[in-house]
């Protein structure tokens, strides 16, 4: 069955009659579905795009003078023996003995995406989970996607006691 078409009008203007088309836009049941999908395709579109940029560009190194820092004792300086990791879940970091007794605490974020990276003692290296970038003791790229070694911490020693200034407005993991 065919839609029928509209009969035009009379209109009678100073005893005449003209005729006049009134044509309303007609939005046919397939015109809104297929333009409902074009819009609805853009902003999958959209959305896919700004996921993927965010992939695509690593995350900044945080600046200490820009962000909420807070100072985390980690306990005496005899307590950590050389070439030991230790984990400190409450500040975000991994705290390192060096061999000649030095101190360096290492971000466990992975400056590719901020993922917690995991310290695999056997392998005596870092690893991301997310996507498998290794870094050496030191917090070096061994392998990437990682753009750059994992972010390091101030240390400081007082009164024999292990003191590091930890990013504080991050999620502990």
């Amino acid at each position: 069955m065919k839609p029928s078409k509209k009969e035009p009008k009379l209109k009678k203007n100073n005893n005449t009659e003209t005729k006049e088309e009134t044509t309303a836009p007609q939005l046919s049941r397939r015109n809104f579905l297929s333009k409902a999908l074009i819009g609805l395709g853009a902003v999958a579109a959209i959305e896919s795009g700004s996921i993927l940029a965010s992939f695509l560009w690593p995350r900044k190194q945080p600046n200490p003078s820009e962000t909420n820092t807070k100072m985390i004792e980690a306990g005496q300086v005899d307590d950590f023996t050389p070439l030991s990791v230790t984990p400190f879940m409450n500040g975000n970091f991994y705290l390192l003995r060096k061999e000649d007794g030095s101190f360096l605490a290492l971000s466990a974020r992975c400056p590719h995406l901020g993922c917690v990276v995991n310290w695999i003692p056997d392998e005596n290296r870092f690893v991301c989970p997310c996507h498998s970038s290794a870094f050496d003791i030191s917090g070096k790229v061994n392998s990437g996607p990682a753009p750059r070694g994992l972010d390091s911490l101030p240390v400081t020693i007082e009164n024999n006691v292990v003191k590091v200034y930890a990013f504080g407005d991050q999620k502990p993991f």
